[in-house]
């Protein structure tokens, strides 16, 4: 049975980047088709996808041997997991009690950094606000963040399997 599925990791990794870049469109639709305005921790998931991406598909182009293939994988798997912790985060944020609730910024990303160093802006996107907090969509009673929970940790999976699943290129 997982001789039918065992592809080149070339392939897998292609088919993650375009996982990725699926998921980055999802979220280009859902801002400029809905109107839905990304929070920070929003803005934070799509950079590590796009990171994600990035890793898949220069594996997917390098076409590497089994050295770098791992290196590939593991490059990837980390970044990832870094989304499914910001993702993580975010979650735990939407559940908190509305007291609890970070206070919102009230400051647009491009606001950030003109007026703060590179990495404040940064720590600020990675708190979350109140902005953050709050649930615009859902979809089986899930909302986008865990969604997207979920998407890094099948990304994450995806990756680190091709450690195992590395197969000599046929000349």
């Amino acid at each position: 049975m997982l001789v039918l599925i065992k592809f080149n990791s070339r392939i897998w990794f292609f088919l993650g980047f375009l996982g990725c870049a699926f998921l980055l469109a999802m979220g280009a639709y859902f801002q400029f088709v809905q109107g839905l305005n990304p929070c920070p921790l929003c803005i934070s998931q799509r950079l590590a996808i796009l990171a994600t991406g990035i890793v898949f598909l220069c594996a997917a182009i390098h076409n590497p041997q089994q050295t770098s293939t791992t290196r590939y994988a593991i490059a990837g798997t980390i970044t990832a997991l870094f989304g499914a912790s910001i993702s993580m985060r975010h979650v735990w944020l939407q559940h908190l009690p509305p007291e609890k609730v970070p206070e919102c910024l009230g400051i647009e990303l491009m606001d950030m950094l003109k007026n703060f160093p590179l990495f404040d802006t940064l720590k600020l996107m990675l708190s979350g606000t109140g902005d953050c907090a709050k649930v615009d969509w859902t979809l089986f009673g899930f909302s986008m963040p865990a969604w997207t929970l979920l998407a890094f940790l099948m990304l994450a999976t995806l990756s680190l399997l091709q450690i195992w699943n590395y197969k000599a290129p046929e000349l």
